[in-house]
């Protein structure tokens, strides 16, 4: 240990009072007030200009369906838009200079259950693809947008959007505060379990809960099997259902798909703790196929891989995921990472309390990926308006608004983040300002890809499911 590293441990922290007090001195420099303003740019860049750039590094079969998806709602063109908020954030306000390591698609669908290593269900942050260190206003800018673009999807009125809104700011500010407050360790362990949500819950909610959580433990890798596979001359087989789940031969680049999985996996045991490979180590390939996910990942590779263990009662689903460049990066530092894959493992294990077991990464003719398990008992609120109360939504969005206090504050900058929000109501009703307005430019752009696709512009797959 060099001296400078000595010097850094032996030196003096700031105390809870002086962060605090630092975050309170940028209301100077930075108004709590203007983090609501919004107005496009007049050199903003053609929002269908940005997905067209994305597409261009997908596999061209699939960007259609990605389309189709996204014009299945402004709600859903905002969840696949990711890149183009970014732009827009970057364009807005200057940020405080507080920077937490940021979700960098965060929205109310990406929130949900999942299974700690404990085998216990948790609350948090689902994806972390576009993870990136950056500002803590840009995460809770998209979450509260993509509440009012939800709620119209959902059928609210403009009252309970606007209650909605300010249940999760004022939840982010509350937990923020409470955390700032808590040791460090004690804060890299802390959880959102189902007994939290079980006691914050009004009675009114428990119902719709159980029904979650009892939903998310039988997502489990026995349900897709049932689900994914059958058996084809006694032998394991993952169901084709193409285009979204398909068997390939070669990979685009042309290498036999067997000699690029050995290799892909070498590169992903690296990257695993040596239990975590003891453990793989015991289980073995049964199958492999392409898989299309999600609204704004649709396009990059992804392959599902089905293992066995002992025998038919241990079945194992990884999935492999591609990893590209965060949609934060052209606007903030490059990764410290060289694999982006290992950029979203490790801004998983900072804003989660309990990852997966077996998140990893790995690299495969110069493509990023990251591995994770599938379904490992997942769960969360459907956004369906026939399956959801939508007098409950500002229940749901104070849950989200404390997980997302919980992963930035896990960041180390809690006090300051508290001590710029303060306890008035001035930052809360800037966010209910942004958020209507940016769902008004979200129904713009969203109207923008339904005139690309009517001029034949782009093309749109005609089923998406």
């Amino acid at each position: 240990m060099d001296q400078q590293t000595v010097s850094y441990f032996k030196s003096k922290p700031k105390t809870i009072e002086e962060r605090f007090a630092e975050g309170k001195a940028l209301r100077d420099k930075f108004p709590r007030k203007e983090q609501g303003d919004y107005k496009a740019n007049p050199n903003r860049t053609d929002p269908i200009s940005i997905l067209e750039e994305q597409g261009k590094t997908r596999l061209t079969e699939l960007v259609p369906i990605r389309y189709a998806r996204m014009l299945t709602s402004p709600f859903a063109f905002l969840r696949g838009a990711a890149a183009i908020m970014a732009a827009d954030l970057a364009a807005g306000p200057k940020p405080t200079g507080i920077n937490v390591q940021a979700c960098g698609d965060m929205h109310v669908a990406n929130f949900g259950l999942f299974a700690s290593a404990e085998r216990n269900l948790i609350f948090g942050i689902n994806d972390f693809d576009e993870t990136l260190p950056g500002p803590w206003e840009w995460d809770i800018k998209r979450l509260v947008a993509s509440i009012v673009a939800s709620g119209r999807f959902l059928g609210a009125k403009k009252n309970l959007c606007t209650r909605s809104v300010l249940a999760a700011v004022s939840s982010y500010k509350k937990n923020m505060r409470d955390y700032a407050s808590m040791g460090h360790i004690e804060l890299v362990y802390a959880t959102m379990t189902e007994k939290d949500l079980q006691q914050k819950l009004p009675p009114s909610v428990q119902k719709g809960l159980k029904k979650i959580t009892d939903k998310a433990r039988q997502r489990t890798h026995f349900q897709v099997l049932d689900k994914l596979a059958n058996i084809v001359d006694d032998k394991y087989r993952l169901r084709d259902d193409a285009p979204f789940i398909v068997h390939e031969t070669h990979t685009k680049s042309g290498r036999p798909l067997d000699e690029a999985l050995g290799l892909f996996l070498e590169s992903y045991m690296l990257s695993l703790a040596d239990d975590r490979k003891a453990l793989l180590k015991q289980y073995r390939i049964v199958d492999v196929a392409r898989k299309v996910v999600g609204v704004g990942s649709v396009g990059t590779r992804c392959w599902i891989v089905f293992l066995l263990g002992n025998n038919s009662e241990d079945p194992l689903f990884l999935q492999i995921k591609e990893a590209q460049p965060s949609v934060f990066e052209p606007y903030l530092s490059k990764s410290a990472y060289s694999n982006h894959g290992h950029r979203v493992v490790a801004g998983q294990r900072l804003l989660q309390a309990s990852p997966d077991i077996f998140i990893g990464w790995g690299e495969l003719d110069g493509i990023h990926f990251y591995v994770r398990q599938l379904r490992d008992m997942k769960g969360g609120v459907e956004f369906d308006p026939a399956k959801i109360n939508i007098d409950n939504y500002p229940e749901y969005c104070k849950l989200c608004g404390e997980a997302l206090a919980l992963a930035h504050a896990k960041s180390g900058s809690a006090a300051m983040i508290s001590g710029y929000l303060g306890k008035s109501d001035e930052f809360d009703e800037a966010m209910v300002r942004f958020a209507f307005a940016y769902a008004d430019q979200t129904e713009q752009d969203y109207q923008a890809l339904e005139a690309a696709t009517a001029s034949g512009r782009i093309k749109v797959a005609r089923s998406e499911s």
